[in-house]
Parts: C-alpha cells; sequence; structure tokens
C-alpha cells in the first residue's frame, strides 16, 4: 500500500519554528505538491517524511506504518533532489543500478530493470555514456531513473526541476508526469514554481511561514483560494487585491466604495454577514472587461503601462484613488497609454476577503 500521511507535525531548531502542525495524505497513484515560497518550510516537511529530518512533534506515516524512530534507509523511500548527485566514475546504466546493488539481485534482473525503466524515460541509447557525456535533461531523467528502478513505496523530489532552463522544464514536466501516472506510487514534489505544481500535482499544499494554508486541485486553489495570501500567491499575473469598504448587501448585490468610487459588485451571499466593514477584493487579470462607458458596476481606471504578452495584452492602470490594477486583454483589442478604462469584473472570479484575510463564500 502506497500511502504517505503526515499528522500534526512540527519541527523547531532551538526557539526557530520551521513548520507547524502541518497535516497532509497522499493516496496511492496520487501526486502532491508542496508549493510555497524560499523558508516556507517546504523542504523541511519533505525531510522529516524522508527521516533526514526528526519531527518535534507529530507522526509520519508511509504505506499505514509510523516511521518516526526508522533511519531513512528503512522507510522504504526513493528520493530525487535538486542536484543529481551522479557518480562520475560510473556509466548511465550502472549509475541507474546503484540501488539495485543492496538487494543482491542477479545482474540479469538488474539488467532487465534497468533497461525497463531506460525506455520508459528514454534513455536506453545513453545507457554507456559517462555522465559529462550526456545533456542536462538527460542527467535529470536518469537521476529520476535510479529513484523508480527499486520499486520504492513512495517517491518524494525536492525542486527536481529547478537546474534546467525553461524549454528543458517544460518537457521533463510531462515526462515525469507521464513517469509517475503509470507507477500508482503516493508522490510529494517540493516546488516553488506554481507553474510545476498546477501542471504536475493532482493536489498541491500550499506553505507559508511552516504552515500548510490551503490543499486542493490545482482547479481549487486557483478558483476560489482560502485567504489573501493564496489568492496572491496563485495565478500569474497576481491577483489584484484592492481594500474597499462594504456599505450594504441586497439581492445578491454588494455596495462597496472601491478604488475612490462607489461600485456595485454580485457577490456570494455570505458576505452579507460582514456588513457594514472593511474587506479586501480579489479579481484576476483576465476577469476584467473593458465597457464602453461608466456604470454602477464599473471601475474607473487610466492605463499607464502595456506589455504585450503575444497572444494577450498586460495593461497596468491606475484607479481613481491612485491604486495599481492589473488588466489581461486579447491582443486584438487595442489599449493605448493614457486611456481611461472602465472595467467590468466577472462576478464568477471575484471574491471577498474578511478583515482576518479568510475568505467568504457559502
Amino acid at each position: 500500500m502506497s500511502t504517505i500521511e503526515v499528522k500534526k507535525i512540527t519541527k523547531k531548531y532551538g526557539e526557530f519554528l520551521a513548520v507547524k502542525d502541518a497535516s497532509l495524505s497522499v493516496k496511492a497513484g496520487e501526486v502532491v505538491c508542496l508549493l510555497g515560497p524560499s523558508g516556507c518550510g517546504k523542504t523541511t516537511t519533505l525531510r522529516m517524511i524522508a527521516g533526514l529530518e526528526r519531527a518535534t512533534e507529530g507522526d509520519v506515516i508511509i504505506a499505514g506504518k509510523r516511521m518516526n524512530d526508522l533511519p531513512p534507509e528503512k522507510r522504504d523511500i526513493a528520493m530525487v533532489f535538486q542536484f543529481y548527485a551522479l557518480y562520475p566514475a560510473l556509466n548511465v546504466g550502472q549509475n541507474i543500478a546503484m540501488p539495485l546493488h543492496f538487494e543482491k539481485l542477479s545482474k540479469e534482473e538488474s539488467d532487465k530493470r534497468v533497461n525497463k525503466v531506460a525506455r520508459i524515460l528514454h534513455l536506453t541509447e545513453v545507457l554507456d555514456r559517462m555522465p559529462g557525456q550526456v545533456s542536462e535533461g538527460e542527467k535529470q531523467r536518469i537521476a529520476v531513473a535510479r529513484a523508480i528502478v527499486r520499486d520504492p513505496n513512495c517517491f518524494l523530489f525536492d525542486e527536481p526541476l529547478s537546474r534546467l532552463d525553461v524549454e528543458l522544464r517544460h518537457s521533463m514536466r510531462g515526462q515525469i508526469k507521464e513517469v509517475l501516472s503509470n507507477l500508482s506510487k503516493a508522490t510529494v514534489i517540493v516546488t516553488h514554481d506554481q507553474l510545476e505544481a498546477l501542471t504536475m500535482a493532482d493536489r498541491i499544499a500550499i506553505m507559508r511561514d511552516g504552515m500548510i494554508e490551503q490543499v486542493g486541485t490545482p482547479h481549487e486553489v486557483f478558483a476560489k483560494p482560502a485567504n489573501v495570501f493564496v489568492a496572491s500567491f496563485i495565478g500569474t499575473p497576481q491577483m489584484n487585491l484592492m481594500e474597499a469598504d462594504l456599505k450594504s448587501f441586497s439581492k445578491g448585490v454588494a455596495s462597496v466604495s472601491l478604488a475612490g468610487s462607489p461600485v456595485e459588485m454580485a457577490a456570494d451571499p455570505a458576505v452579507s454577514s460582514l456588513r457594514p466593514s472593511k474587506v479586501m477584493i480579489g479579481i484576476r487579470p483576465r476577469a476584467f472587461t473593458a465597457e464602453s462607458s461608466a456604470g454602477k458596476s464599473t471601475i474607473r481606471a487610466q492605463a499607464e503601462l502595456i506589455e504585450p504578452m503575444g497572444a494577450e495584452t498586460l495593461i497596468h492602470a491606475r484607479t481613481k484613488s491612485g491604486g495599481d490594477i492589473r488588466v489581461v486583454v486579447p491582443r486584438t483589442q487595442r489599449i493605448k497609454v493614457g486611456e481611461v478604462l472602465h472595467l467590468k469584473a466577472d462576478p464568477k472570479q471575484t471574491h471577498f476577503f474578511g478583515e482576518n484575510g479568510r475568505a467568504v463564500r457559502a
């Protein structure tokens, strides 16, 4: 049974609290990404699962067995690090086969496993080459092959693509995802790159300051962020977060003072419990449409900077109150610097956050 479960694990280094009460479960065949900024505790969490760090409190359970007191070699896990750590004096095939020496397999069985994983990761042609004779992308695939060749209980990846260029990252994301989808193993991947998490993960655990802020599918964390931090961290360009005064709520419409003007916005019925109060309103840059004239539900802003992005254009604009607002429009929609925009937000992509920073929804 390939499963991973951490229950309220905490890690302290003296007075410093690196991870606090983190709980997470990973099913067989599921890929979960730990995502967050540098120093948020994601790698420390991974190292506690691996046994490279001992949890100060809480439990690490792998395949239904408590692992807290077992060293890494007894946990039946395979870990792929940010640095490939290939043996320079061994060829590719020998590097992949290295973990099998501890299982005391026959040469025939060892070669069989190496050739099988080499075919999966498209390494057959380079098995006889030395590490210095292969590309960076091939080195990363060799590290992955070495991890999966012995059929462990689960897989742990620590920033596996961070050393690759953009093109190689794109191809490796697909290759790793394809390999993992056929192995039925619980997998945890640490990354600070939201695109990696959104494309590779079945679920994402977003961390900040040692705590898990939200766990959900890529769609859930993007479309229904649990709080202001998740809303600001997920999505490119970043979500617009604007302070507003909630004046009233009636029949599904919130009346707010936003960006220096009164605005009426469709909102979740749960928003009615906040009035009157200060709120934070989050709107994705792609959730705006530019209206031809001002209205009760539009925000006035003046375009200050235009950034072409290929099929789309990113507009940086200034609101009446002096705040910044980002808007993404199709490339065919011509906006000029200095032009006044009347922006209407899609109510399905408009988020209200209370004074505690938590999302407000039924």
